[in-house]
C-alpha cells in the first residue's frame, strides 16, 4: 500500500530578513566624528546581526546639532526618504531625545513611518512603536524629552553657576600643561616647559605660524595628540589659566541650545590663584598685547609661510644624520645654475653634520620613480597594507568606545539627578559638592580612556583613508612622466635624506619607501 507523508515547509526557508537601519547623532569635533560614527556603527551592526531575522540596512546620522530642529537634520530626513523608497523595514535609535526633542516632530515622524508600515525601537525607553496600542505613552515621553531639553539645561546652568560662585567648580578637562588629579589642576612638567617656550617665543617676536611649525618639527603633539596650528598657539596665549586664575562662563548656551561667546550677556566669575601658575600675569599680559598689536597691523611681514612654502619640497626634507631641515639654494656651474637642497646644520657647521647637498632634479626624479613603482606594485604593496590596517580597526576597540560613551551619558544623568535634588532643597551643599566632584573625576577618567582609544582608532582610519586615496590614484595605471608639486603634496608627508645616494619618502598612508637618487 502506498504511503504519503506530508512534510511541513520550514518556516525559515525563503523567509525574507527584516532590513533594520539605525539612526544616531555624532560629535561635531572633526577628529572624533569618524571614530564616534564607526563606534556606533559597530555597536548597531553587532546588535542587529545578533538577530538571525535581521539584516543591517545602514547607519544614518547627523552631527551634534540641536535635536529640536528637525529641518537641519539631513541624516534623519535621508533615512525617512529611504523608508519611503522601500529600503528599510525597521528603525533603531538610542532614545526619544536623540530622535527628536520636539513632541510635534516626534509624533509626525512616527506616524509617517507607521503609514509606511515601518516601526521604530527606542533603546533607552524600550519602546517599539509596532507594539503600541496608542500614542499616549510616546506622546508623554516625547513631551518629557522636550521639556527636559529646557529643564535639564536650566538646572545644569544653575548647578554650574553655584559652583562658580562658591569656587567648587572642577575643570574636568584642563588645558595643555595641566592634568586633573583628584579634582585639582596639577602641572604636567614637560608640557609646562612647552607653554613657557610658547610665551617666550611670542615675546621674542616669533609669529604663531613659526611657533606651531617648530613644535610640529620637533614632534611635540597637542593635548589631543594632534598637530599644532597658529590657532592652537593663539588659544594658549589667550588662556588666563596659565596665570593660575580661572575666568568662568566665557561662553554660554541660549534657549535654543546654541553656544555663544559671552560678551556681557551673562555674569562671569574670576577666581584668582585657583591653581599653580605656569607663567606670571605680567608675561601673560605682555604676550597678549603683542598679539593684539599684530592683529591691528596689516602686512607686517610676520606671515612667512608663503615664502617658506613656495616649493613642494619646502619644509618637508629632513636630514637622516642630524635631524635638521633642508634649505633650497641655487648652485652655479659653467653650463648654468641648478637648484639644490642642503641640511641647515651642515651649512652652519660642517663638523656637526657631514651630509652634503642633493639636487632638486634628482629628488624629483626619485619621487616620480617611486610613484611609478606603486602603479606597477599596487597589488603586492598597497593592497596588503590596506588589509593590514583594516585588521587593526577591530570591532573590540570600537565597541569599547561605544561602551565608554554610554557610561559618560549615564554619568551625565547622575549629575542631573544630583542637581535636581540640590535645586529642590533635598541635598546639603557639602554633600552636593562632594558627589559632584566624584562624578566629575569619574567623567574625566572615562573621557581620558575614550580619548586614548579614539586617537588610536582615528590614526588608523586616517591612514586607511589616505591609502585608499593613493590606491585610487595609482589604479588608473597612468605613469608619471614628470614631477609636479600637487601630486607630491597630496601623498607625501616628508622626506628623510639617508645619504647623497638614497632617500626615504614617508607617505601620508604610513608607508615609508626608499629610493635611490640618480641625476637625470
Amino acid at each position: 500500500m502506498k504511503r504519503i507523508t506530508k512534510i511541513a515547509e520550514n518556516a525559515s526557508l525563503g523567509k525574507k530578513k527584516i532590513r533594520v537601519a539605525a539612526y544616531c547623532r555624532v560629535s561635531t569635533a572633526s577628529e572624533e566624528q569618524l571614530v564616534s560614527l564607526a563606534a556606533q556603527k559597530a555597536h548597531y551592526e553587532n546588535y542587529i546581526k545578533s538577530n538571525d531575522n535581521w539584516e543591517f540596512a545602514g547607519l544614518y546620522y547627523d552631527e551634534g546639532i540641536s535635536g529640536t530642529k528637525k529641518e537641519k537634520r539631513d541624516g534623519l530626513l535621508a533615512m525617512v526618504a529611504a523608508c519611503e523608497r522601500g529600503m528599510i523595514d525597521f528603525v533603531i535609535t538610542k532614545s526619544i531625545s536623540r530622535f527628536a526633542r520636539n513632541t510635534t516632530d516626534c509624533l509626525e515622524l512616527v506616524r509617517k513611518l507607521l503609514d509606511l508600515n515601518i516601526y521604530i525601537y527606542f533603546e533607552k525607553e524600550n519602546i517599539n512603536t509596532g507594539s503600541m496600542e496608542s500614542e499616549l505613552m510616546l506622546s508623554i515621553l516625547s513631551g518629557l524629552a522636550e521639556s527636559e531639553s529646557v529643564s535639564i539645561s536650566e538646572n545644569e546652568k544653575w548647578g554650574i553657576r553655584r559652583r562658580f560662585q562658591n569656587g567648587t567648580f572642577i575643570i574636568s578637562y584642563p588645558p595643555y600643561g595641566y592634568a586633573n588629579v583628584d579634582g585639582e589642576m596639577m602641572i604636567v612638567p614637560e608640557q609646562a616647559e612647552i607653554v613657557k617656550q610658547i610665551f617666550a617665543d611670542t615675546l621674542a617676536g616669533k609669529s604663531t605660524h613659526e611657533i606651531a611649525k617648530r613644535l610640529n618639527e620637533q614632534g611635540v603633539v597637542t593635548k589631543k595628540g594632534g598637530r599644532w596650528t597658529p590657532g592652537t598657539i593663539n588659544g594658549i596665549i589667550g588662556n588666563e589659566k596659565y596665570t593660575g586664575d580661572v575666568l568662568f562662563q566665557k561662553t554660554y548656551t541660549d534657549n535654543s541650545f546654541n553656544r555663544h561667546q559671552n560678551r556681557g550677556e551673562v555674569d562671569q566669575y574670576l577666581m584668582q590663584n585657583h591653581h599653580e601658575a605656569i607663567i606670571s600675569r605680567e608675561e601673560f599680559e605682555r604676550a597678549n598685547a603683542v598679539l593684539k598689536q599684530r592683529g591691528r597691523e596689516k602686512g607686517n611681514g610676520h606671515d612667512t609661510g608663503r615664502y617658506q612654502n613656495r616649493y613642494g619640497f619646502s619644509g618637508r626634507i629632513y636630514c637622516g644624520e642630524c635631524g635638521g631641515k633642508y634649505k633650497r639654494r641655487l648652485h652655479y656651474k659653467p653650463s648654468g645654475q641648478y637648484a639644490a637642497w642642503t641640511c641647515v646644520t651642515h651649512l652652519e657647521d660642517k663638523k656637526s653634520c657631514s651630509q652634503k647637498y642633493i639636487t632638486d632634479a634628482a629628488l624629483q626624479l626619485a619621487f616620480v620613480t617611486m610613484m611609478n613603482k606603486l602603479v606597477f606594485g599596487q597589488q603586492t604593496v598597497l593592497r596588503p597594507l590596506l588589509q593590514s590596517l583594516r585588521g587593526l580597526n577591530d570591532q573590540s576597540r570600537l565597541l569599547k568606545i561605544e561602551e565608554l560613551e554610554t557610561a559618560i551619558e549615564k554619568n551625565r544623568d547622575q549629575k542631573q539627578v544630583l542637581t535636581n535634588l540640590m535645586a529642590s532643597g533635598y541635598l546639603e551643599p557639602a554633600l552636593f559638592n562632594k558627589e559632584s566632584n566624584e562624578l566629575a573625576a569619574e567623567e574625566d577618567t572615562l573621557r581620558q580612556e575614550k580619548d586614548g582609544l579614539m586617537r588610536s582608532v582615528n590614526g588608523d582610519m586616517v591612514k586607511i583613508e589616505e591609502l585608499q586615496r593613493l590606491l585610487r590614484f595609482v589604479s588608473k595605471g597612468t605613469m608619471l612622466t614628470e614631477f609636479d608639486d600637487k601630486t607630491f603634496l597630496s601623498f607625501a608627508e616628508r622626506i628623510t635624506v639617508l645619504s647623497r645616494k638614497e632617500v626615504v619618502f614617508e607617505l601620508k598612508c604610513g608607508l615609508s619607501l626608499r629610493e635611490r637618487l640618480v641625476e637625470p
